[in-house]
């Protein structure tokens, strides 16, 4: 589950200014942080097929904000995808 801490951590370490809290590159790692929690409960909870909903839904949001971030900021978006292990 993403904790008030947590979420804290991560947007300290992706933010891209000082006030900065729903730049691309943070909303990518809140996602990625929320996909991977799911993963582990289909893992448990195979038949959740709401949650199952929610997480293609979820990667999806992802997808297409690491496809902007790709376009608009190339830089940032390798420095993204290498922090987080994605492709």
């Amino acid at each position: 589950m993403l904790t008030k801490v947590r979420k804290k951590k991560l947007i300290e370490k992706f933010k891209e200014h000082q006030q900065d809290t729903g730049s691309a590159s943070v909303q990518v790692a809140l996602l990625t942080e929320r996909i991977n929690y799911l993963t582990d409960h289909l893992k448990k909870h195979k038949k959740d097929f709401h949650s199952r909903r929610g997480l293609l839904m979820l990667v999806g949001r992802r997808r297409r904000l690491l496809t902007y971030l790709k376009k608009k900021a190339p830089q940032s978006y390798g420095e993204v995808a290498k922090e987080l292990d994605l492709k």
